[in-house]
């Protein structure tokens, strides 16, 4: 325990020295990876399927927000969708409008999550988005993970009707519409995977902010079993299966994650636990502190000794100097 401690601190100095260089490698590894799995997923517009374009496109998101970020990545979605079809890609385009006036009008801190959840999703990792926005964000933070889930489904829709999308013999521009609205708004696999999303959340963060021990760690045991349940409860109610398999493994590594992020993050000495009172004019005060996890890092000095023929002729030296 005391070398991982020692490995955290030494983590967050580095981090601290190197904080801007850090945070350009992580915006650019996240871009490069939404324009791998969207190329790999879709790819209809074949130019941005160039690896040096996917680069240069990923070095720039290295330097902006990451509101700039989905912005981009956004329309390089519609660049593909509008290869397929002209009309759906006027959907999706309404689409991301839409999350923009709703979510970066009220908090555009967040907006990695959206990134995030697709990937997430993609790696077959779902669950470890919802203990993470918990955890790290507010309440606010299900509107960008469940915008993230709608996306990934879009992305999957088209992938898999692209035949039927392509087909120009349809008969009413209306009734084309109509059916694609349809085609997604009756998808029950993404309605009941954004209310899985939605839920986690909730759980976790209520759970985090209780002033119980080890809060964080239930918030994250409880997270994890809400998901389970309410997978479970739209198979039973809506037949959207998922393979058992795939649930545990997914939500095991969700858990590791989460945990892997609470040891970094909120690691604290329940043992230690200390309450207080104290009061002013107007109100009492009640104070449960809980005081950190930290190893001080330790302090090697490397000295060097002398040959011990060379020390003893400078000793000579100076005491014939002496006399």
């Amino acid at each position: 325990m005391i070398v991982l401690l020692e490995i955290k601190e030494r983590l967050k100095s580095f981090y601290g020295r190197f904080a801007a260089l850090m945070d350009a490698l992580m915006k650019f590894a996240v871009s490069l990876a939404a324009l791998i799995l969207m190329n790999g997923n879709l790819g209809y517009l074949v130019k941005l399927k160039n690896p040096l374009i996917m680069l240069g496109l990923a070095a720039v998101c290295a330097f902006v927000p990451y509101g700039a970020i989905s912005f981009l990545l956004g329309a390089v979605l519609l660049g593909h969708i509008y290869t397929v079809s002209i009309e759906f890609a006027l959907l999706a385009g309404v689409f991301l409008v839409l999350i923009a006036l709703l979510y970066y009008g009220l908090q555009p801190r967040d907006g990695y999550w959206l990134i995030l959840t697709p990937i997430a999703f993609a790696l077959r990792v779902p669950f470890v988005i919802p203990l993470l926005a918990g955890l790290s964000g507010s309440l606010v933070g299900v509107i960008p993970v469940c915008c993230g889930v709608a996306v990934y489904y879009i992305m999957l829709y088209v992938k898999q009707n692209a035949g039927v999308l392509t087909n120009d013999a349809a008969v009413d521009i209306t009734e084309k519409y109509v059916q694609l609205i349809r085609g997604l708004v009756s998808n029950q696999t993404m309605m009941v995977m954004i209310a899985v999303c939605a839920l986690g959340i909730l759980v976790v963060y209520l759970i985090r902010l209780l002033s119980v021990d080890y809060a964080w760690i239930l918030a994250i045991v409880f997270g994890s079993v809400s998901q389970m349940a309410m997978v479970f409860a739209g198979d039973y109610l809506f037949g959207v299966q998922m393979p058992l398999q795939e649930l545990l493994v997914g939500t095991l590594i969700s858990l590791l994650i989460a945990g892997i992020y609470h040891f970094f993050v909120f690691a604290v000495d329940y043992s230690r636990t200390e309450y207080t009172q104290f009061e002013d004019d107007d109100y009492v005060y009640y104070v449960k502190a809980v005081p950190k996890v930290v190893v001080s890092r330790p302090d090697v000095r490397v000295q060097r000794i002398n040959n011990p023929q060379k020390a003893r002729r400078s000793g000579r030296r100076e005491s014939e100097a002496r006399l």
